[in-house]
């Protein structure tokens, strides 16, 4: 059957948006092909040239997804957790409603359920408030994501759902420092990826297929990941 492929992520970039707490990554080009000529690589009349860049960031910068040990010192890191977590049949929630700072509730999700035409049966459950469109790249980006409830978590927990994901720097409200999600994640758990980006274009999609596969970082606390969906043309 054919199918589309919808790009999730955001593109990661030197000096990007990032999480309040964390440092923003650093990016830029360790050799140019006009460098490398010095190299005197090749051979006379075809000279091989290349371009080599350098990345320092964290494990949680553009779109990423948490391992256990990000909250809980004794969870699993990244390379521990097994690869079929982060990959798997899915369903896109229409919660555009939720405004900035605004809380994603176990009601919003009965109903964003019946919308979607999906029973959630350990699905990955992803989460569109329409925030990523509205704020990034500017600083809001950062200071205005809505919050999922620890009712809404132990929602999807109650229904299978081992992974979800979210538009923003976090699932938990950053005007607070309580960390609600977080920790309730940590003791059901479960993980999610954040700063997910295009999700409006599953909705109505039913149920797809998601693909958010860390890097497998030694002892890493999350990864950025390339997610993406596949849905039936």
């Amino acid at each position: 059957m054919p199918t589309r492929v919808i790009d999730l992520s955001v593109a990661l970039e030197d000096n990007m948006p990032a999480h309040k707490l964390f440092q923003r990554p650093v990016i830029t080009t360790h050799l140019s092909h006009e460098s490398s000529k010095a190299l005197g690589l090749g051979v006379p009349g075809d000279a091989m040239t290349f371009q080599t860049n350098f990345i320092a960031m964290l494990d949680h910068v553009g779109t990423h997804v948490d391992a256990f040990r990000h909250v809980g010192p004794n969870g699993a890191s990244i390379d521990e957790m097994p690869l079929d977590l982060f990959f798997g049949k899915a369903v896109c929630f229409d919660l555009r409603h939720v405004p900035d700072l605004g809380e994603i509730t176990a009601d919003d999700m009965d109903r964003a359920e019946a919308a979607s035409g999906v029973t959630v049966d350990g699905h990955i459950v992803l989460l569109c408030t329409g925030f990523h469109a509205r704020h990034y790249p500017s600083v809001d980006s950062v200071w205005k994501n809505p919050l999922l409830t620890v009712e809404a978590t132990r929602w999807l927990h109650a229904r299978g759902s081992r992974m979800h994901g979210v538009e923003g720097p976090s699932t938990d409200r950053p005007t607070e420092d309580l960390f609600a999600q977080h920790r309730l994640c940590r003791d059901l758990g479960i993980s999610h990826w954040e700063w997910l980006v295009n999700l409006d274009r599953l909705l109505g999609a039913g149920e797809v297929q998601f693909f958010g596969v860390p890097l497998k970082f030694r002892g890493g606390s999350g990864s950025p990941v390339r997610a993406f969906a596949l849905l039936a043309s």
